[in-house]
């Protein structure tokens, strides 16, 4: 697991979004991964950093610490 948490929080708002964001960007990863064994062509991008056999979960926070996954704050819908 990736283990510079600081790095990690200068990049999003709060820990939730973290886990929300590393989450999702850890499936993409994963269901890319599981498409390129099968011999499947997937509309998923791949992982954006170099990976030597590490976890998906892992390659999310490193994209993240690196800045190359982001996000946008949806404005609340009831307004």
């Amino acid at each position: 697991m990736y283990k510079n948490i600081d790095k990690l929080s200068d990049n999003v708002k709060n820990r939730f979004t973290l886990v929300i964001l590393a989450s999702k960007r850890a499936r993409e990863i994963n269901k890319y991964l599981i498409g390129l064994k099968k011999g499947e062509l997937t509309h998923v991008k791949g992982p954006r950093i170099e990976m030597a056999m590490e976890k998906p979960l892992t390659i999310a926070f490193k994209e993240i610490a690196e800045g190359d996954i982001t996000y946008t704050a949806e404005a609340d819908a009831n307004k």
